[in-house]
């Protein structure tokens, strides 16, 4: 599996799109595959306020509930309504498939973030 390069990683298997000062939030490849058939996804309203490293919501699969932890601090500026329907789109296109979309609070927090080829070494 290849990573988007241009995506940062998080140790717990998220992924974050950074476009100037918003970004978006999934989950990566190897988390669906772990997780199994996603039936269910819990995310926030749009305005809140999250935290680096804080749980933002929770991913069920036919295995197990998860715990969804946000790669940054910010406010919920926009969260991905067509997964309430069609939550396996996480299975079918997880790096495509984002879940929240975050107004940066502090931009150098991405700077402890992991890029592509070290998310891949941490998988392997």
């Amino acid at each position: 599996m290849t990573y988007p390069s241009n995506f940062k990683y998080t140790k717990d298997h998220e992924w974050i799109d950074i476009a100037g000062d918003r970004a978006k939030v999934g989950i990566t490849d190897y988390a669906q595959k772990q997780l199994g058939d996603v039936v269910f996804v819990e995310l926030p309203s749009v305005g809140t306020k999250v935290a680096q490293g804080q749980s933002f919501g929770t991913i069920e699969s036919v295995k197990a509930v998860s715990e969804l932890y946000s790669p940054v601090s910010g406010e919920v500026v926009e969260v991905n309504e067509a997964l309430k329907n069609k939550p396996e789109q996480v299975n079918a296109d997880p790096h495509g498939s984002w879940l929240i979309a975050v107004k940066l609070g502090n931009a150098g927090e991405t700077s402890g973030l992991l890029d592509a080829s070290q998310y891949a070494d941490l998988v392997k």
